[in-house]
């Protein structure tokens, strides 16, 4: 790789990384293996950085790589644990809001399929639109809305429609 495309990938790189690891915890609720599908992911864009087109796509393509590498990370044996918690023992906020309404979303996050997560994540807090997050997931743009749609339902599901205090 040349000196200059070194410099770009360094630059894309530290610009991408948080919104990668962010994005990853959100599909699978573990920071270290947030961290760990960020960086592979990263991996996977340096070794095809030559062959890229980096004036449209570069964002979709990174989406695309550590989505893969975190439903990729979840078919591993050791990766297989399933929670045992109930959706009615997620836990709650207390009466005087201590407890960060993140959490709860996470905790709620682990409880759907992760096709359903994915789209969640994908367009709520990636903010991809319909057509990229099909992109992203390789799916039709009608399943993205399905996915989507069934997934805000179970969420809704789990935390319990509660009104703000």
């Amino acid at each position: 790789m040349r000196r200059r495309d070194e410099a770009d990938f360094t630059e894309f790189a530290t610009a991408a990384i948080g919104r990668l690891r962010r994005t990853a915890y959100l599909m699978c609720g573990d920071w270290h293996r947030a961290e760990d599908a960020a960086q592979d992911a990263l991996v996977r864009i340096y070794r095809r950085w030559d062959k890229l087109n980096r004036t449209q796509g570069l964002n979709t393509y990174a989406h695309k790589a550590v989505v893969t590498v975190v439903l990729d990370q979840a078919k591993r044996p050791w990766r297989r644990e399933q929670s045992t918690a109930e959706p009615g023992e997620l836990p709650r906020p207390d009466a005087i809001g201590i407890i960060d309404d993140r959490h709860l979303v996470i905790a709620a996050l682990e409880g759907i399929p992760a096709g359903q997560r994915a789209c969640v994540v994908l367009r709520h807090y990636a903010d991809l639109s319909i057509e990229e997050t099909a992109q992203v997931l390789g799916i039709s743009t009608g399943t993205v809305k399905s996915q989507t749609s069934r997934g805000l339902l179970q969420l809704r599901a789990l935390l319990g429609e509660r009104t703000p205090s």
